[in-house]
């Protein structure tokens, strides 16, 4: 029962497999990365958008919060400018002009600091620019300086008012509202430029003459005011814009101003001290009066459209920030529903392919397989069809139909091929056992021939041993073949009787116990299997024995049938290699299992008779350290024995000595197969002289047994002159027990009269044979001990 060598572990391999992602998260994954992107970009736009509209309603905020002081502010600095200019020139009622425009300015200049708080914005030039203001006012009433330098002041101040209307309420990140803006910014430089003429016509005084560099101040004011009205204000107004500034420009006061400036560049007369102005320039005074005003509204309506443009323009950004996000929502929305069912038909395909695969992979393959292995023919529409789908799941789920396609070809060529080695196997075994039985007949026929000798007798016994051992491989390739067992019985075989023809096949069958505790018989049809299945377990369990060890197989009716045990003292197994041979023998291992363990064909054999009986054969380790194979036959191939048969008397095999009668020459070994001999030990001790009433039985431990029982010689076909058989009894397997007594346990008055107890026969062994029986005794047991300890963790 023990393998004759362990089976190598297997390395594990140490090579890394890489992580494979599933096909789900890929899916995923493809949905989730344009949509973080794409919600990415539009909450940036969105960011940017709103951005822009808060920062168009901040502007149009504070243009409605500091525009307007901002644009007082200015128009009250170039009124004090052209006052101050005729304090200067000493001009008529110049003094009163002069105070009531510095109030104004003073009253401008506060409210505007008062608004001006925001320290994000370029309102800090003015701020500075003002704290100056009435240290130049001084420098204007003392008349300290020249003139020039006390309205350049003023004219840098308004230049700083302009310039934060360019840089705050321009609006140059967008080009519409850029483009609407930049009339009102060319309004106000084109005023200031008016207002520059204004200054110096009043600096002329009522002289009426200029300085040459006061009259070049002039002539570039004049030349700026109209570029920026041809060049920058009348293209960018609107329609109404447009109808607005015709009607200020065709008025008389406008046309009275032009007139002037022409009078001015034309009429003007050199003198020595610089430039006499003509006559009209009195006119000019009312007349700006006059077109200022309406100059200064229509400045004021271009700044309220572009407020409202700008307005508009932030709602406008709002609503589409409103929409971007409605949409991309919306979008966003429709990307995860169209992922999901998506996905979904995906991994339904998927999933759907994946259990048609697994159904094909675990049912209809494996029982085609079967099927084709049966020799038996397989149905086309159980195996998966290529469809011929163009998608990439019906691509793959043609491959797959083509490599099962590809499988079961090859697996029919492969039945194909067993078959017909199996057919050619059972033929050479067939063959070979007609030879094998041919040989065994010739063998009997020389025993009974040559019977009387013992020599040829013993060595033609050997020869018939080998000969049934050669007859069982032969039936081993027979079984592994595919075919049966040839069964020439016909009639039930007693236990007891199917014990002894199984170990009658084994070459050592002198170390062969048995012991049949019941009295069954089996099947005819099943006799000659289960003979050869507990022929290989004794043959296993001789083989990796010790050679002077026992091996005891014994049989017993259990719940589920016929429980026979074979035990053996052979090398210790492990539980792993117990449970590899066990689960071999539980299922018929494949044949490519047997290519790699070839040389272990007893076990496969078992297997594949077990299988074929129905019956489960299990290894296990027995209590001396060896191993105990315990197979149970189902009750089906049992039937109740015929109580009339003759039972046999003991339950071990016997050793019987062949005497010749005129001399003591040493006996052949014969086999205990019925129509052979039983074996005969070699140099039998010689019977005593004289006759005893009954021979004296020993145990298997040496030990003379109480109870004796009388020998059953077997015949042997001998021919007359051969040598008569003389019975020698041999020691029994075990002492007999003890038996009870009724009414020994009750008082003495309640007891029956006690039988008459059978007279005991003293016990015939010598006290040297006592003492090694019982030496035996004790070292067997201290062996076990040994071995149980060593068992224990």
């Amino acid at each position: 029962m023990s393998p004759t060598e362990p089976e190598g572990i297997r390395r594990q391999s140490t090579t890394r497999r890489r992580r494979t992602v599933r096909l789900r998260t890929l899916l995923i994954w493809l949905a989730v990365v344009p949509t973080v992107a794409m919600g990415t970009q539009v909450t940036v736009t969105a960011q940017r958008l709103l951005a822009q509209s808060e920062k168009l309603r901040s502007d149009v905020a504070a243009a409605e919060q500091v525009g307007a002081p901002l644009y007082t502010l200015m128009v009250d600095m170039q009124a004090e400018r052209t006052a101050t200019a005729a304090r200067w020139a000493g001009s008529d009622n110049s003094e009163g002009e002069l105070r009531v425009r510095r109030e104004a300015t003073d009253l401008a200049a506060a409210e505007f600091r008062r608004l001006a708080v925001d320290p994000s914005r370029s309102f800090s030039e003015v701020t500075r620019q003002l704290e100056k203001l009435a240290a130049y006012r001084q420098r204007a009433d003392a008349r300290s300086g020249a003139a020039d330098s006390t309205l350049a002041y003023y004219s840098e101040v308004i230049g700083k008012v302009i310039q934060v209307y360019q840089q705050e309420f321009s609006h140059a990140e967008d080009a519409e509202l850029a483009q609407a803006s930049r009339p009102v910014v060319s309004m106000l430089q084109a005023t200031e430029m008016v207002a520059r003429e204004d200054t110096v016509l009043a600096l002329a005084g009522p002289s009426g003459e200029l300085t040459f560099v006061g009259y070049d101040q002039f002539v570039s004011a004049l030349g700026a005011q109209r570029y920026l009205h041809e060049a920058l204000i009348v293209p960018h107004l609107t329609a109404r814009d447009q109808r607005f500034y015709e009607r200020v420009v065709g008025s008389a006061d406008w046309q009275t101003k032009t007139r002037i400036e022409s009078a001015v560049l034309s009429g003007h007369k050199d003198i020595v001290t610089g430039i006499r102005l003509p006559a009209e320039v009195g006119g000019w005074s009312s007349a700006h009066a006059n077109f200022s005003v309406q100059m200064t509204t229509l400045n004021i309506d271009l700044a309220r459209s572009v407020l409202a443009r700008g307005e508009a323009k932030a709602g406008e950004l709002q609503t589409e920030v409103a929409w971007l996000i409605g949409g991309s929502a919306g979008g966003l929305l429709a990307v995860v529903v169209v992922v999901f069912f998506t996905t979904r038909s995906v991994l339904r395909r998927l999933n759907d392919l994946h259990e048609r695969t697994v159904t094909v992979a675990e049912e209809t393959l494996p029982d085609v397989v079967a099927r084709l292995q049966r020799g038996q023919s397989v149905d086309p529409d159980a195996l998966p069809a290529v469809t011929g789908d163009r998608d990439e799941v019906g691509r793959i789920s043609d491959a797959f139909a083509r490599a099962v396609e590809v499988s079961v070809d090859g697996h029919r060529r492969l039945a194909a091929e067993r078959h017909g080695f199996g057919l050619f196997a059972s033929g050479i075994a067939s063959r070979t056992g007609n030879l094998v039985s041919r040989q065994l007949s010739l063998t009997e026929d020389l025993q009974d021939t040559f019977g009387h000798d013992e020599a040829l007798l013993a060595e033609l016994m050997r020869a018939d041993q080998l000969t049934v051992g050669m007859r069982r491989q032969i039936e081993n390739l027979l079984i592994l073949a595919g075919g049966e067992v040839p069964d020439p019985h016909t009639e039930p075989m007693r236990v007891a009787d199917l014990l002894r023809e199984a170990a009658a096949e084994v070459e050592d069958f002198r170390r062969i116990e048995r012991q049949a505790l019941d009295e069954t018989s089996v099947e005819p049809s099943a006799i000659s299997q289960i003979s050869h299945l507990l022929a290989e377990l004794l043959d296993n369990a001789t083989r990796f024995s010790p050679p002077k060890s026992k091996v005891v197989i014994r049989a017993e009716l259990v719940t589920d049938g016929l429980s026979v045990e074979i035990e053996d003292r052979g090398p210790r197994v492990s539980p792993e290699r117990y449970e590899e041979m066990n689960g071999r023998l539980h299922e018929a291992p494949p044949y490519s299992v047997l290519a790699q363990n070839a040389h272990r064909l007893g076990l496969f054999v078992v297997g594949h008779l077990a299988d074929q009986l129905g019956a489960t054969v299990t290894l296990r380790r027995s209590v001396y350290g060896g191993t105990s194979a315990v197979v149970i036959l189902p009750r089906h191939l049992l039937v109740a024995s015929d109580p009339q048969a003759p039972r046999e008397i003991e339950p071990q095999p016997r050793v019987l000595e062949l005497l010749p009668a005129p001399t003591r020459a040493p006996a052949a070994s014969v086999s205990s197969v019925p129509a052979v001999r039983e074996p005969v030990p070699e140099h039998a001790p010689e019977p005593e002289p004289e006759p005893e009433p009954e021979p004296v039985v020993h145990t298997s431990a040496g030990l003379p047994s109480r109870r004796t029982k009388a020998p059953v010689a077997v015949a042997a076909a001998v021919p007359a002159p051969a040598p008569a058989l003389v019975p020698v009894p041999v020691p029994a397997a075990r002492p007999a027990l003890p038996e009870r007594v009724p009414q020994t346990h009750i008082a003495e008055q309640l007891r029956e009269p006690r039988a008459q107890e059978s007279v005991v026969r003293p016990d015939t062994a010598t006290p040297e044979e006592v003492a090694d029986a019982w030496a035996d005794y004790e070292q067997g047991t201290q062996t076990v001990e040994e071995e149980l300890r060593r068992d224990q963790p």
